[in-house]
């Protein structure tokens, strides 16, 4: 790291602390030439990531809209926060390791709909019904159809 008092190349690592709940490292460096110290912060680069909406539209990824959206689905269902959080954490992590800067909002409904069939049918079924917005009665006995034969397969 370079100094900011001498502009030599070198400095020691003095000091070591997380901060901001552990998202951040403050380290104290001295400088190999002029000794001075001064303090630099180090943090994780987040890459922001667009969300391509059904409409062609683009806005910011919100974790939140995701925790919500599977919230609502396992409401009044034996489904616990943690594991829908951990759920939330499994989506967040496809996508970042896709490492595309943009991502069509149907990857992240598809990944939603895998979490939920895992968790519970029924929160499967609720989300499904909006997602996929079922136009009549047999279209849902479809996707209910298709539970149903996977459940006999197991």
């Amino acid at each position: 790291m370079k100094c900011p008092y001498c502009g030599f190349e070198d400095s020691k690592v003095v000091d070591s602390r997380p901060t901001d709940e552990g998202q951040t490292i403050r380290r104290r460096r001295e400088c190999e030439e002029c000794k001075k110290r001064f303090t630099t912060y180090e943090r994780i680069e987040k890459v922001p990531i667009m969300v391509i909406k059904k409409d062609g539209n683009r806005q910011a990824y919100d974790r939140n809209k995701i925790l919500n959206g599977m919230i609502r689905a396992c409401e009044k269902r034996p489904v616990s926060m943690q594991r829908i959080e951990e759920s939330v954490d499994n989506i967040e992590k496809s996508i970042y390791n896709s490492l595309e800067k943009e991502i069509d909002s149907t990857f992240i409904g598809e990944q939603v709909m895998k979490e939920l069939k895992e968790i519970d049918e029924v929160s499967y079924v609720r989300f499904a019904s909006v997602y996929r917005q079922f136009k009549d009665l047999n279209s849902f006995m479809d996707e209910l159809k298709k539970i149903i034969n996977n459940n006999e397969e197991k």
